[in-house]
C-alpha cells in the first residue's frame, strides 16, 4: 500500500530543500491550516512580494532588506517639479549611493546649485537643459533625452530645466548614501544670506540691485521653455573642445554584453572619463531570461527598475539567502561580494539600472568562473560529470541566453 505521508524532516532534503531542518511551507504540508496568516494583514502589500511569503524552499535565514521603492517614498511638489528621495536615513542598507527620482515640466527649473558629493543621473523620459561649469572654469550647455546620462564631480555647479513637449524626468546617483536633495548648497540661499554691500562689492554694482532678490530658496520654479540650443551655447561662452563631455549617449552606446536574452550597456571611466567615483549599468532582459549568477568586487550594487517585473535571490555568508520581487520604480541594494541573479518574471522586458559607487564596472561572473577551473575539481564538489559540465557556459554571459 502506498503511503502519502511526507519525509521526517530528518531524512535527505530533496532537490530545492537543501536545509535541515528544512525551511519554507514544506513544513506544513502535514497541516496546511499552518500556512495561514490570521492577524492583521495588507493584501495589496502583500500581493506584490509573493517570493515573500512563499519563498523558494533554497532561501535560509534572514538578512538586511534589500528592498525599497521610490513608490513609498513623499513627494516634495513645487509649481514646476516634483522630487522624492531614497537615502540611508530611509534605506539602511544603501549607505554607499542616495537616489533621487526628479520631474521638471517644460520650463520647470531646478534652480542653480550644487553638491558637497558626485551626481550621476540618467534621463527616464523628456528632455532636459543641463548646464554646468567644470573645476576648470569652462562652462558646458547641453541637452539630454531618454537613455542619456550626466555626471557632475562633487561642487561642480549646475541646473537642470526641462524642455518641451513633456519636460523631463530622471533619476539622480549621489557617491554617499547621506546626501539628500533637500540639502544642497543653493544659489538663492547664498544671496539672501550675505550683506547686500559685500553683494554690490563682489559684482561692482549699487546696493539697491539687490532690493528685489528671493528671500527664500526657489529650489523648483516654473520658467519659459528654452530656445534654441546654440544660443543658449553662445551665451553662456562655451567653447568646443575646451572641456571634459559631462553627458554620456547610454541607450545608443555598444553593448558589454549582448544576445538573444538581453544586453547590458555600461558607462564608467573607461568610456566616459569624468565619471570616475560612479559606474553604471543599463541593463535588458527579455521575457524568460536573466541577469546570470554573478557579483560584484569593487562596490555595492544600487538598483533602480525601470520597466516590468523580476525577482532577486541575494546571498551572503551564513549562509543567508533571501529572495523578493521588484517592479518598476522600486529600489535594490546588493552589497559588495553578495552572489545573485535577477530574473525577468513577466511577459514584458525587465530594464533597470546598475549604479555603484566606483571608477570601473566591474563583476564576476559564476560561469565563467567555474568554466575555467579544471573539470575534475568541479565535479569534485558539485557531484556534476565532467562531461554535463563541459556544457556549461564558459565566459561571462551577462544575461543568460533563450533557449
Amino acid at each position: 500500500m502506498e503511503s502519502n505521508e511526507t519525509a521526517p524532516h530528518h531524512e535527505t532534503p530533496t532537490l530545492g530543500n537543501p536545509d535541515l531542518p528544512q525551511e519554507g511551507e514544506v513544513n506544513t504540508v502535514d497541516d496546511p491550516a499552518a500556512t495561514v496568516m490570521t492577524g492583521p494583514q495588507n493584501p495589496v502589500i502583500a500581493s506584490q512580494f509573493p517570493n515573500q511569503i512563499d519563498a523558494p524552499p533554497t532561501d535560509i535565514s534572514t538578512q538586511a532588506f534589500f528592498w525599497s521603492s521610490f513608490n513609498i517614498s513623499p513627494r516634495r511638489v513645487q509649481r514646476g517639479g516634483w522630487a522624492r528621495e531614497l537615502t540611508s536615513s530611509d534605506f539602511a542598507i544603501s549607505d554607499e549611493i542616495a537616489g533621487v527620482n526628479m520631474y521638471l515640466e517644460a520650463g520647470g527649473i531646478r534652480e542653480l546649485h550644487w553638491h558637497q558629493t558626485a551626481e550621476w543621473a540618467v534621463m527616464t523620459r523628456g528632455r532636459c537643459r543641463v548646464t554646468t561649469l567644470s573645476r576648470a572654469g569652462l562652462p558646458s550647455v547641453e541637452d539630454v533625452e531618454e537613455g542619456d546620462l550626466w555626471f557632475f564631480p562633487a561642487g561642480t555647479p549646475h541646473s537642470l530645466q526641462g524642455l518641451g513637449p513633456d519636460g523631463a524626468e530622471f533619476v539622480l546617483a549621489f557617491d554617499d548614501g547621506e546626501q539628500s536633495e533637500s540639502n544642497t548648497l543653493l544659489l538663492t540661499d547664498w544671496f539672501a544670506h550675505t550683506p547686500p554691500e559685500v553683494l554690490a562689492k563682489n559684482f561692482g554694482v549699487a546696493q539697491e540691485t539687490f532690493t528685489d532678490i528671493p528671500l527664500h530658496n526657489l529650489w523648483i520654479f516654473p520658467g519659459e521653455v528654452p530656445g534654441e540650443l546654440e544660443k543658449d551655447q553662445s551665451d553662456a561662452g562655451v567653447t568646443w573642445g575646451a572641456a571634459e563631455p559631462i553627458i554620456f549617449r547610454l541607450s545608443r552606446s555598444e553593448p558589454l554584453h549582448q544576445n538573444s536574452g538581453g544586453s547590458i550597456r555600461i558607462a564608467d571611466s573607461t568610456n566616459f572619463p569624468l565619471s570616475n567615483t560612479v559606474a553604471a549599468a543599463l541593463v535588458t532582459v527579455e521575457p524568460g531570461s536573466m541577469r546570470e549568477l554573478h557579483w560584484h568586487p569593487n562596490a555595492d550594487e544600487w538598483q533602480y527598475y525601470l520597466r516590468g517585473s523580476a525577482r532577486m535571490t541575494v546571498f551572503n555568508t551564513g549562509p543567508h539567502a533571501n529572495t523578493t520581487d521588484f517592479r518598476a520604480g522600486d529600489v535594490g541594494v546588493v552589497k559588495k561580494n553578495y552572489g545573485h541573479y535577477i530574473e525577468n518574471t513577466g511577459d514584458d522586458v525587465l530594464q533597470f539600472l546598475e549604479v555603484f559607487k566606483a571608477d570601473k564596472y566591474e563583476e564576476v561572473s559564476l560561469a565563467n568562473w567555474l568554466g575555467h577551473v579544471p573539470p575534475s575539481l568541479v565535479s569534485a564538489h558539485l557531484n556534476i560529470p565532467e562531461e554535463v559540465l563541459a556544457t556549461f557556459p564558459r565566459g561571462t554571459q551577462g544575461i543568460t541566453p533563450l533557449r
